[in-house]
């Protein structure tokens, strides 16, 4: 299919092209399978119309070892259903050993920095090998075995990288939750799965603030009966404790005669549990395979981030976003990888840029909303900081605007490869993200990932291009959820992704697939404003909106009223000492109109201090869309899963 005749902001060189994984990987194709495939696009087609030799190439492109070998490497017993679906049946491995395989004494492992500690600390392989060890005969010693659960509540240190490499080393399955949590959403999540060993932080650092999290812990001691040991870490002070719990440096010194050996489980065995947002009702507790996130976190790695042996990952992020398990995965393909606990605006929004020409950073990630902040504060990098080993720049967690596309190759170096990657907790990776082989173009996705068959589908459940439509999955993915944990017979999990299209995964986001086959994404499609019939996406509302310099965030909603009326309310936070003036509304409609449509324009526009975001950084848009609705706040969403709760009572306030 012909490619754009725009101008794109990035166009990999010859050079960058032939040194790629992914063209690696298509010339091994060739000589390897006899498969020749003329393009992106062409590969692309073969991989989600030819399931088991696509996937059955990944295995061996990446020489995945195996202690048994598999038999079948796709077995669905309906073909009309997602659920249930068996890959690499008979074969058994462990995800922590092929991390492993890339122990070396000529880089670190890690590389950690936090507020508290802003001088970069390097773990060696050697240390993180006897470290795992180390936790691994403890928790041996403690009778957890394979399938039993081990919860964390620890910032993103090194720790919490020890302890899930330990757990998965065993067999067993890991799930943690941020400090940040509240208590109750922390019980919420770890009461479904009734874990047996709890480790926990004394606490964290934010906005250079210690914030205390013992009667945190005490709490969840008392409700979490299962609980056989609670291993304390002391992360705020190092001489804090709490009686009845294992100290970590005691736990290290835990006798590992063996050394460091890895339990093979089946491939579809579960390695982690992972949780839905909660903000609108109790967290659904997502259960994924250790074969299928080894072999997707591999290709996506590797083939569509081109994280390279001695590369330096990082993402921000916190141990309560599935985007902190993914980047875990940089190791499985020999990248060191860079952590970071902290508020990414102290002591200026600066600090992770810094950390980046500190670390030597290859491949730098985080949610849009920072680089969105970065933009609206005037910060350019470019002037105070050197990047010369910074290849990628990777954006999730929500669309990243036109805006922030332009301010990436304006304002932070003009020669890089800008990543636009969406997926979920859902898959613990993407659908849709970068490709080192083709360009990039402002405010787009570079393409649909290799295996997964994404489509956008119109309101009679047909594909459509070049129009806004359902994002759907046609085909299944080895990281799809196994199962949602005590899900009676997967009824939460039909519910949640096939309810609307029986056997085809609905994923809630509306997308548009373009002329050069990338993916443009809306927002929400739960969230999704309909004027007069007509989709019109958040996204663009603020794009428009917040590329004024007065206005510094936003949110819209559109609200059904009785007798089919419909009311678009606008909500702007203002750039300090800026007014909301009857000019400015005028130039907010007037930018709306001229760049989009005349059914963009809002039908208000207020005043608010702050924008209410989960954890993650997601706008709230649907629980404020159900509050000025008329429901009732604790059952539109649950405060303790929000990053900033007091910004909803401004919507409570204005139903009053």
């Amino acid at each position: 299919m012909p490619r754009s005749t725009l101008t794109p902001l990035y166009t990999p060189d010859r050079n960058a092209t032939e040194k790629a994984l992914l063209k690696r990987y298509m010339d091994w194709l060739f000589v390897k399978k006899g498969l020749y495939f003329r393009d992106y696009d062409d590969l692309w087609d073969w991989s989600v119309t030819d399931l088991d030799h696509f996937w059955e190439s990944i295995w061996q492109f990446f020489d995945i070892q195996g202690h048994t070998p598999y038999h079948q490497v796709v077995f669905r017993p309906n073909r009309l259903d997602m659920i249930g679906v068996s890959w690499f049946s008979e074969a058994t491995l462990n995800y922590a050993e092929h991390i492993f395989r890339h122990r070396t004494a000529q880089r670190p492992a890690i590389l950690f920095a936090s507020e508290q500690h802003p001088i970069v600390a390097s773990l060696s392989w050697d240390a993180l090998e006897q470290q795992v060890a180390a936790m691994a005969a403890y928790l041996r010693q403690q009778r957890v075995g394979v399938g039993d659960r081990v919860v964390a509540v620890l910032p993103n240190c090194p720790e919490a990288v020890v302890a899930f490499l330990a757990t998965n080393a065993i067999g067993a399955v890991w799930s943690s939750c941020s400090p940040d949590f509240g208590t109750a959403s922390i019980v919420d999540r770890f009461q479904q799965i009734e874990p047996k060993i709890l480790l926990a932080a004394d606490g964290y650092m934010y906005n250079g603030k210690p914030i205390d999290k013992t009667e945190t812990i005490r709490e969840l001691r008392t409700n979490l009966p299962t609980l056989q040991q609670v291993v304390w870490v002391p992360y705020l002070a190092s001489d804090s404790h709490l009686e009845g719990t294992t100290r970590w440096e005691d736990v290290l010194e835990t006798p590992a005669p063996e050394g460091l050996t890895f339990e093979p489980v089946p491939f579809n065995h579960p390695i982690w549990i992972l949780y839905s947002s909660g903000t609108t009702g109790k967290p659904k507790a997502i259960t994924h395979s250790v074969g299928g996130c080894l072999v997707e976190h591999l290709k996506v790695l590797a083939l569509h981030q081109d994280v390279r042996i001695g590369d330096r990952y990082f993402w921000y992020s916190t141990t309560g976003w599935m985007m902190w398990n993914f980047a875990i995965g940089s190791m499985l393909v020999g990248a060191t990888l860079v952590l970071y606990d902290g508020a990414v605006g102290y002591p200026n929004l600066n600090v992770l840029w810094e950390l980046a020409e500190e670390t030597q950073i290859t491949h730098f990630g985080s949610g849009a909303a920072y680089y969105m902040a970065c933009l609206r504060a005037g910060l350019k990098p470019v002037d105070t900081v050197k990047l010369p080993y910074l290849r990628t720049i990777a954006a999730t967690g929500s669309p990243l605007s036109p805006e922030g596309f332009r301010w990436i190759y304006e304002a932070v170096k003009p020669k890089v490869w800008l990543i636009s990657f969406s997926g979920g907790t859902d898959v613990c990776s993407g659908f849709v993200g970068g490709n080192p082989l083709l360009p990039v173009y402002e405010g787009e996705i570079q393409c649909r990932l290799l295996g997964c068959k994404v489509e956008a589908f119109d309101e009679n459940g047909k594909p459509i291009r070049g129009e806004m439509g359902e994002m759907v999955i046609l085909e299944p993915m080895p990281s799809m959820p196994i199962y949602f944990w005590n899900d009676r017979n997967n009824e939460l999990y039909r519910k949640s992704y096939f309810e609307e299209f029986p056997g085809i995964w609905r994923h809630g986001d509306y997308i548009r697939i373009t002329e050069n086959n990338g993916v443009i994404i809306y927002g929400r499609s739960d969230a999704t404003l309909n004027r007069d019939g007509i989709r019109i996406g958040t996204s663009e509302i603020y794009s428009a909106v917040e590329s004024l310099p007065e206005i510094v965030d936003s949110l819209v909603v559109g609200i059904e009223q009785p007798g089919g009326q419909y009311f678009m309310p606008l909500f702007v936070v203002l750039r300090d000492g800026a007014e909301l003036t009857n000019e400015l509304v005028s130039r907010i409609k007037q930018a709306l109109k001229s760049q989009f449509s005349p059914r963009h324009v809002p039908d208000a526009v207020y005043s608010i201090t702050e924008v209410p975001y989960t954890i993650s950084g997601k706008k709230l848009e649907t629980p404020v869309k159900k509050i000025l609705s008329g429901m009732n706040s604790s059952l539109a969403t649950s405060k303790g899963t929000l990053r900033n709760p007091a910004a909803l009572d401004q919507f409570i306030n204005f139903i009053k």
